[in-house]
């Protein structure tokens, strides 16, 4: 599992940041001025054409790490993957994990199911599906694949393949308590709203670091959504505004 701010350090050049809470970190702006993702381009039919060519653009947001230190090199990082899941509904949802309070770091955080790529995987695709079905019991059957998104660099060192795929309403899942305490879907639409993108920044040892959250309330509490997984989601936002 990627969480928003996974503290597995590769190397001394990373910025550790213990005990940072961003839920309490003040909103700089909304981008409630930024264009609508179009009806249309959020049905399944238009997102598996879209898939079907390579997808016009560069990502908006490479990763947290490329605001900290331009000369990084992303083929020395950890390789991961993460299931960007999208649930097959009439109006199609995400589907996201809630991390375990057991976990010494990072409890409670929100997360796309996902974890660093194994030796033993054949491709970063299952890399994702395995730790899906690891974390949160979904078998591959109850996914269909539809394509990847640039690499996401994130700043404690790891660079992330989100893959994305298509996820049947009547899928069967089944939790790995120790990993997640919680799966539940979140608005495609809701997510592809910019006026529900805020940005945050802050100095850290000398740089700023800069992050959106994307906070959604269910009719259980309010999710709140930030670090690396909004940065992967505003990227979706960002190519589905291009193609």
């Amino acid at each position: 599992m990627i969480a928003p701010g996974e503290s597995s350090y590769p190397d001394k050049n990373h910025i550790k940041d213990k005990d940072f809470d961003a839920s309490q970190h003040p909103v700089m702006g909304v981008d409630s001025h930024l264009p609508l993702v179009s009806a249309d381009k959020l049905q399944v039919d238009y997102l598996r054409e879209v898939f079907k060519k390579p997808l016009n653009g560069k990502p908006e947001s490479f990763g947290d790490y490329s605001r900290f230190d331009s000369k990084i090199d992303p083929s020395q990082q950890i390789p991961a993957s993460v299931l960007f899941g999208i649930v097959e509904r009439s109006k199609p949802s995400v589907l996201l994990t809630q991390r375990s309070a057991k976990l010494r770091k990072h409890s409670g955080q929100i997360a796309f199911a996902g974890g660093r790529v194994d030796r033993e995987d054949a491709s970063e695709v299952e890399t994702a599906l395995r730790e899906a079905k690891e974390e949160i019991g979904l078998d591959s059957h109850f996914v269909e694949i539809m394509g990847v998104m640039p690499k996401y660099l994130t700043g404690t060192g790891y660079l992330v393949t989100p893959v994305v795929g298509l996820i049947s309403p009547h899928m069967s899942l089944e939790l790995n308590e120790h990993e997640v305490t919680e799966v539940f879907e979140v608005p495609l639409e809701f997510l592809m709203n910019p006026a529900h993108h805020r940005r945050h920044s802050r100095e850290l040892d000398g740089r700023s670091r800069e992050w959106f959250s994307m906070p959604y309330k269910d009719a259980e509490q309010e999710r709140f959504i930030w670090g690396v997984t909004a940065g992967i989601i505003r990227n979706f936002y960002h190519f589905l505004i291009k193609n």
